[in-house]
């Protein structure tokens, strides 16, 4: 019997986000830096007759059933395109806040696809992988090797990975979900409508210093809108803001998740434990980005 098999589901960080505009189909056009965290959810395969998937942690009760939930609809399109696709039971532990700008779902989708393709001896490259990861959502394709890099398009066009120097921060979540539709919909971009605003800077090749200067000049355009939708938001950035040394802070992606960057580990661990104390409710981790 094969051994069981592991990986991490790190959280995806937007540390960018700019909305081009919005095409005739009704989707957005984005260009957005993302790197990965150190935290994350764990998912582990062990080996079966069928496909199955349990679910257990702290934020459990909030990841969907077995008809909605990510994991088993990217396993499930994997199957249908890899005749017999050797399976089991999937083992979820789920520790990210959902539906928070984080992309935990769709990192726990990128890694039972993972796992699928190590149990199969099939490479990450495999059309098959590459297109069930597509159809289970716009963020899947980028969590499937999660490395630092830029995406576009809808999520479908993804840059080269990005030597990005170690980003070291916080990540602070009210515990208020927000829905991405609805962050979109507030935005109010018409079919074909472009959005005005400055390029996205280039990342390549940045160091720590001019990195941030990068960071600082790009943007978020979900931000305002998110903030509309839930404005809890705003005090969460206010808060990270105003914590000792910190260099920057945003949203990431629709919300409402924020993220502070810090020069090194003790001052993230610092401003944790005091966003902590202040908001005792509150989902805060001190991580670091890559």
């Amino acid at each position: 019997m094969p051994q069981p098999l592991a990986t991490r589901a790190p959280a995806k960080i937007n540390l960018t986000l700019h909305v081009l505009g919005r095409r005739a189909d009704g989707y957005h056009d984005l260009e957005s830096l993302v790197a990965f965290a150190g935290t994350g959810d764990d998912l582990r395969l062990e080996p079966g007759p069928g496909l199955a998937l349990k679910i257990a942690g702290p934020t459990a009760a909030f990841a969907g059933n077995d008809a909605d939930n990510l994991v088993l609809k990217a396993a499930r399109l994997l199957a249908e395109r890899v005749e017999g696709l050797k399976v089991g039971e999937l083992h979820l532990m789920k520790r990210l806040p959902v539906a928070a700008g984080i992309g935990g779902g769709s990192s726990d989708a990128a890694a039972a696809l993972r796992l699928l393709a190590r149990l199969n001896n099939i490479p990450l490259s495999h059309p098959a992988v590459r297109e069930a990861a597509r159809l289970t959502g716009a963020d899947v394709p980028v969590c499937l090797e999660p490395r630092a890099r830029m995406m576009r398009g809808v999520g479908e066009a993804l840059d080269p990975v990005l030597g990005l120097p170690r980003l070291f921060c916080v990540l602070v979540n009210p515990r208020v979900p927000v829905e991405t539709p609805a962050v979109f919909r507030e935005l109010g971009l018409q079919a074909g409508q472009v959005l005005s605003g400055a390029p996205h800077p280039a990342m390549e090749g940045a160091s720590p210093a001019s990195l941030l200067d990068r960071l600082k000049v790009a943007r978020n355009d979900l931000e305002a809108p998110a903030c509309r939708v839930q404005p809890v938001i705003r005090e969460v950035i206010g808060l990270v803001e105003a914590t000792e040394g910190c260099r920057l802070a945003r949203m990431s992606g629709s919300g409402a998740t924020v993220f502070g960057l810090y020069g090194d580990c003790t001052a993230s661990a610092e401003a944790a434990k005091r966003i902590r104390r202040e908001r005792p409710g509150w989902w805060v981790k001190a991580t670091s980005l890559r």
